[in-house]
């Protein structure tokens, strides 16, 4: 039995969402990618996908075959390169997901260098807050801001991400500054969905607070913006409020305390048997972008 080159058409489509944009990625028509794909279906006698007036939607069967597919093409691109003395270009597409505002701040502003190195890739590039499914959502690679990257995902050590705690100057002159821990009982917290409890830490001693936030909000980014406009106090990570604090729009409250020292920066994509070059090379784009040597000693 070969490889049917429908197979790879199939794939394509998946990836892309309708007909039509598979059908420019490949050079096709849109009616002749709808006939290959209806001849696949008859042949395996399974529907692949539901179509809609303005989408595509993987079955069930049609999601399980998209991944078996994606891992076969990854293995021969990879026996390809081998057999040909390299790895080969990275090329094709590339979905990644980051946290919005460490996409935004260290990521973006980099990756027009990433491009003109790896100008056959396809890249899409998604900000949420949400934690993403990979799987579901197709992401080839996300960052993830966490304790432990758990299986079967494989991670990769980026940075540290330690937090501390910050507000305006205005706000503490307002209501003054915390002189120990127990004093954050009587200021205005604010924390994005879901980062409620803070797990704070000092020297032989741990906490845990837990409180609504004064504002409820889904972004993280807001929780900073919040933080500089006085509204209370924050915990956030050195790498998003660093520069407010060196600009002065934050100070430290209770600098003996932070946050875990185990959470950290991580990329992270599924397992497979050969990873895509593309994500490899992003993976390496992220580590000579991110220096954790710095974040490490301004933490």
């Amino acid at each position: 039995m070969g490889f049917d080159p429908d197979y790879a058409l199939f794939v394509a489509i998946a990836d892309a969402g309708s007909l039509s944009a598979a059908a420019r990625s490949l050079g096709s028509s849109p009616a002749m990618v709808s006939k290959r794909l209806q001849r696949l279906e008859h042949r395996l006698g399974v529907t692949l996908v539901q179509r809609t007036t303005r989408r595509l939607v993987l079955t069930e069967a049609g999601s399980r075959f998209r991944d078996d597919l994606r891992a076969i093409l990854d293995t021969l691109g990879t026996a390809e390169a081998r057999v040909t003395g390299g790895q080969g270009a990275p090329v094709g597409r590339l979905h990644v997901s980051a946290p919005t505002s460490f996409g935004r701040l260290h990521v973006a502003p980099y990756l027009g260098r990433f491009l003109a190195r790896h100008p056959r890739i396809d890249l899409a590039f998604d900000l949420s807050d949400a934690y993403v499914d990979l799987l579901t959502a197709r992401v080839d690679c996300a960052i993830r801001i966490a304790r432990d990257i758990p299986p079967p995902l494989v991670g990769h050590r980026l940075a540290p991400s330690r937090r501390i705690l910050c507000a305006a100057p205005g706000y503490l002159a307002e209501h003054g500054t915390p002189a120990t821990i127990e004093a954050l009982d009587a200021h205005r917290l604010i924390a994005a969905d879901g980062q409620m409890p803070w797990q704070l830490a000092t020297a032989g001693r741990a906490v845990t607070i837990e409180r609504p936030s004064h504002v409820r909000t889904n972004s993280s980014e807001m929780v900073r913006e919040l933080a500089v406009a006085g509204v209370g106090v924050a915990l956030r990570s050195w790498w998003d409020v660093g520069a407010a604090i060196r600009s002065g729009e934050l100070v430290r409250v209770l600098p003996d305390w932070h946050g875990s020292a185990a959470v950290a920066i991580h990329a992270v994509h599924l397992r497979r048997p050969a990873t895509p070059a593309a994500v490899a090379a992003f993976v390496d784009f992220l580590r000579e972008t991110i220096d954790p040597a710095v974040w490490e000693a301004e933490a």
